[in-house]
């Protein structure tokens, strides 16, 4: 393809950008929304785009489609027009433009952590580590995407924004924590969106938007902190599976403690796998029946593909108290946003501020003795360490990466009771915090889709540091299953 720079700006910045409208030539304003993170850069090194016509067209698209998917909760449109009409760096992204999710600080701006309690919180004067990558990395951030009230749940609905709808379904959630980067990708505002993973935060999300999604090994990343309590990690959302690796290549940490490097990874697989699949969680909770329907069909590509698939019922581990034990550990999280805001907020202050389940963690915390909630981090790094032993017979672990497909918003907003809302929680994401606690890798790769036309995830994991294997395992699923001209109702 090789379309002028003029054709380019008037058909992508210009256009209205709602499901199925276009003023311009066909190929036009589709052709710049939905080709990926990888292909932009290229095409401004190619001098066939600037940075800035691309930096102008998704802020077009921006513009146009927030007010129906409320994805971005702060503009930073001069400043990213500035960084665009300027000396670019020279990384694998130069000119792409993307959104920071509002959980990390973006100088000149505010960091609201989705919360009402930070309404009056100054700008920030510098870039945190993860943002300094990004930009590193050559891409230019023109405003901050949606986010729960601090990443604590696995929708994007914060009391202080308002919820973001799903582009494949207005009434459903667009997953979380980073929910608004994965609807702006889906919807084609992006072609990769900067996101982070606590305990299912970037392929929750990716699941509910038909995205790739890949969490990385603990300290894998710039920014990402080693010890065994950290349980969140940074990466991206992506509709392409070579955008997440040349991500991942762009932002590795390196150097003392680092893991050994994963470097860009460019193609398929050639081994046999041995993969184990199951359709229950660890509690020997199922998923319902479209989603096993899904993992069924994905079971058979493996097959097709030459890989060693067996089924299996049981996980390796005592999961008893899992999730007792992970709420215990995530209390620890809204106890410490509570102690910060105290320091420089009045209690009544920070009770009107923060969302009913973040205060409900607090007290959970507040409950908890020091020797039961060391009890409660010594069995989860038990049970992380024998789920990571399975990794010697297997070499990848398939599920899905939810219960269900995408939810109704509302059923998980921070407003609802905590104890149903835990309820909730508990049948909802059965999946995916056990990879946060012990620190391996997980994808979510957007293979199936319903009889409703919603997405659903499927998780593969595997052991610490693997991440070039599962990622030339996606792009083998990629190939087979391809899922790039899938888009949403909704969109660029």
């Amino acid at each position: 393809m090789n379309v002028s720079r003029r054709a380019f700006l008037s058909g992508a910045a210009a256009a209205p950008l709602t499901s199925g409208c276009s003023l311009f030539p066909k190929g036009m304003a589709r052709d710049l929304a939905w080709i990926d993170a990888t292909e932009t850069a290229a095409l401004i090194r190619r001098r066939e785009i600037s940075a800035a016509e691309a930096v102008e067209a998704a802020i077009g698209r921006a513009e146009a489609l927030n007010p129906k998917l409320n994805f971005m909760v702060a503009k930073d449109f001069d400043r990213a027009r500035a960084a665009a009409a300027g000396a670019l760096p020279s990384g694998p992204f130069v000119g792409v433009p993307i959104l920071i999710k509002d959980l990390h600080d973006v100088a000149g701006l505010q960091t609201r952590y989705g919360s009402r309690a930070s309404a009056r919180a100054p700008a920030v004067q510098s870039d945190d580590a993860t943002v300094a990558s990004v930009r590193a990395a050559g891409f230019i951030a023109f405003g901050k995407s949606s986010t729960p009230e601090y990443g604590f749940l696995p929708t994007t609905e914060p009391l202080a924004f308002g919820p973001t709808p799903n582009p494949w379904d207005l009434s459903r959630s667009g997953g979380g924590s980073s929910g608004g980067a994965a609807v702006a990708t889906a919807a084609g505002v992006i072609p990769v969106g900067q996101a982070s993973d606590g305990g299912g935060s970037i392929r929750i999300p990716a699941s509910c938007c038909g995205l790739f999604g890949l969490k990385p090994s603990r300290g894998r990343v710039v920014g990402d902190r080693t010890s065994p309590t950290d349980i969140s990690v940074r990466l991206c959302v992506s509709r392409s599976v070579r955008d997440t690796a040349a991500y991942l290549a762009a932002v590795e940490r390196t150097g003392e403690g680092a893991l050994p490097r994963v470097g860009l990874v460019a193609g398929p697989t050639k081994r046999k796998l041995r993969i184990a699949w199951t359709t229950t969680d660890p509690l020997g909770r199922r998923a319902d029946p479209d989603v096993a329907a899904g993992v069924n069909e994905t079971v058979k590509t493996l097959l097709e593909l030459g890989h060693e698939v067996r089924a299996v019922e049981a996980w390796p581990m005592d999961a008893s108290t899992f999730t007792e034990d992970f709420l215990n550990l995530w209390a620890e999280g809204g106890a410490q946003v509570v102690a910060r805001l105290s320091q420089f907020m009045p209690p009544a202050a920070v009770e009107r501020g923060l969302e009913p389940f973040t205060l409900a963690l607090a007290r959970r915390r507040a409950s908890l003795s020091a020797d039961a909630f060391e009890r409660s981090v010594g069995r989860l790094i038990a049970g992380s360490q024998a789920y990571l032993r399975w990794f010697r017979e297997v070499d990848v672990v398939l599920s899905p990466v939810l219960s269900t497909a995408p939810p109704k918003l509302g059923q998980f907003s921070g407003d609802v009771p905590a104890e149903t809302l835990v309820e909730r929680l508990t049948d909802y994401v059965g999946y995916t915090p056990l990879n946060n606690v012990a620190g391996n890798p997980a994808m979510s790769v957007p293979l199936v889709w319903n009889a409703e036309g919603l997405p659903i995830g499927m998780h593969f994991a595997a052991d610490v540091g693997q991440e070039a294997m599962l990622l030339s395992l996606a792009y083998q699923l990629e190939r087979a299953r391809p899922w790039k001209d899938r888009r949403p109702p909704v969109r660029a």
